[in-house]
């Protein structure tokens, strides 16, 4: 049985899901600030990524004045 591999500490809200916490670390995206060089479509390729992931994402980042690449 291989062994997993530790889950990455993100800033994300753990109401977006521990998958969706997961496949965005695994993709690199750890920090909002990060999130602010993306779209939301881009992050729905992401296997794991939902449409109420990224409308908590989108909430989030706002209240932090950012936004998604696309200014949304």
């Amino acid at each position: 049985m291989a062994a997993q591999e530790p889950e990455r500490e993100t800033e994300f809200p753990h109401r977006i899901g521990k998958t969706a916490r997961r496949v965005l670390a695994a993709h690199g995206y750890t920090r909002y600030e990060e999130l602010t060089g993306t779209t939301p479509a881009e992050l729905l390729k992401i296997h794991g990524m939902g449409r109420k992931g990224i409308e908590i994402l989108r909430e989030e980042l706002a209240v932090r004045g950012l936004s998604f690449a696309d200014g949304s």
